[in-house]
């Protein structure tokens, strides 16, 4: 029903007032705070594990409108791992892509695929994650971490400025560790080599005044850093598989609602599973860069193979001995990989 003016014979309808409320609230009303998360990793700008996360971070900013906004510091501007393990705990950085023997005092199982000459092939290593990787993210999360998965980096082999065959060719090698990485020293240790700590910024110096004339890393690593081109040799037995966590503090998630969080899980869950792959596609052609270089591959012989490894159990008995890693994830690796080693059943005759 229309309600008449009087003499102009005009009608109304109904109140405007309430909409012009609402709007005049829903302006005054500001959008929801961003979240931001700086996030620290020694990755140099550039790397296919960059492109990857810059990708990701522009997908995460587009999907949440803003709400959740990521700054990534690449190339070790914030320090080594060990340094930006200390910020975020400090509340100073809130994430990290970090490599995994910075936890060795947080959550000491998630070294385990680390164990010197566990794997033996890239085979060997998806097998094993499919089964252990739960098992691992779970215990970061109990340890205060949001890890949206692992990242492979590679086998880690010995390269240096002089020829190694042998585990006593080590001996009397200048053998670099990563500082603070206590199982990597143990490893080193257990075959009765001397590591000398020194933080990632500080190698390829050392490696040219020859304060260091040895790295274990994969390949894949040493060619963005350049440091294959201070060494000349490479030993073609994997010591050592070496992986990467792009982790968050669950402090830092807080206030994030659920449809945002979803989106943040998802879009970084995918970057790292891109980065995992892209990191195995690049491996060869990390030894092709090494070949190109000029840098020698060693093979050694089964009988030195046998030596190594005999070794490398030792080491391993002795990570779990002092506590480097726990019996009960120790002893599903060896379960796992001693499936995954035995000779198939032999077929029904009847069938």
């Amino acid at each position: 029903m229309t309600i008449s003016s009087g003499s102009r014979g005009r009608t109304r309808g109904p109140p405007r007032w309430p909409l012009l409320a609402l709007l005049a609230f829903a302006a005054a009303t500001p959008p929801a705070a961003a979240k931001t998360l700086k996030v620290a990793t020694v990755s140099p700008p550039g790397s296919a594990w960059m492109k990857v996360l810059d990708e990701a971070v522009a997908e995460l900013a587009a999907a949440t409108d803003g709400r959740i906004v990521i700054k990534v510091r690449a190339g070790g501007v914030l320090g080594d791992d060990p340094t930006v393990l200390r910020k975020m705990r400090a509340g100073q950085v809130q994430g990290g892509l970090l490599t995994a023997a910075v936890f060795n005092t947080i959550y000491k199982d998630i070294q385990v695929y680390n164990l010197p000459m566990a794997f033996r092939s890239f085979a060997e290593v998806d097998a094993v994650r499919q089964t252990l990787d739960p098992v691992l993210l779970e215990g970061l999360a109990e340890a205060g971490f949001e890890c949206f998965g692992i990242a492979e980096v590679g086998m880690a082999y010995a390269m240096s400025k002089q020829k190694v065959r042998r585990v006593a060719d080590g001996r009397r090698l200048k053998v670099w560790t990563p500082h603070g990485d206590v199982a990597a020293a143990r490893a080193l240790e257990a075959f009765g080599i001397t590591p000398i700590p020194l933080a990632i910024a500080d190698v390829l110096g050392s490696l040219q005044t020859g304060l260091i004339d040895t790295v274990t890393v994969p390949p894949v690593a040493a060619v963005p850093l350049l440091w294959h081109t201070q060494l000349k040799y490479i030993v073609d037995l994997p010591l050592m598989y070496i992986h990467g966590l792009f982790v968050v503090s669950k402090r830092a998630l807080r206030g994030i609602d659920e449809v945002d969080l979803s989106a943040l899980r998802r879009i970084l869950g995918a970057a790292v599973r891109r980065a995992d792959e892209l990191n195995r596609a690049d491996h060869a052609k990390a030894w092709d860069a090494l070949r190109n270089q000029g840098i020698e591959t060693v093979v050694p012989t089964p009988a030195e193979v046998a030596d190594w490894r005999a070794h490398a159990l030792a080491a391993s008995s002795r990570w779990v001995e002092t506590g480097v890693v726990g019996e009960d994830i120790y002893a599903a690796l060896q379960a796992r990989l001693a499936a995954l080693r035995s000779p198939p059943a032999p077929a029904d005759a009847a069938r």
